[in-house]
């Protein structure tokens, strides 16, 4: 009989997924998206890797980061209405 493998894994992060759904999702990482200089409010329709590639951001860096917050506090999705768009943040 086989022990179930119980460590921990950082969630999977779809770079065909919004930038919208990721931060609804995993809310943490709306921080990550800041850092990498991307705009989570006004450009969050677009998916994971065009945003990526709009902005210049290396997309495996970039998924990496999401994946290594997404795990933490706000792992859980939030209603779209609980998150506030940040303004002035471009």
């Amino acid at each position: 009989m086989t022990t179930p493998d119980t460590t921990a894994r950082a969630p999977r992060i779809d770079p065909a997924w919004t930038v919208d759904e990721v931060v609804r999702r995993h809310p943490a990482t709306v921080a990550v998206f800041n850092a990498f200089g991307f705009d989570a409010c006004c450009g969050g329709a677009h998916p994971v890797r065009e945003a990526a590639g709009r902005h210049g951001a290396d997309l495996g860096a970039l998924v990496a980061a999401l994946e290594a917050v997404a795990g933490g506090w706000g792992s859980a999705p939030l209603p779209l209405t609980t998150i506030a768009p940040r303004r002035g943040v471009r």
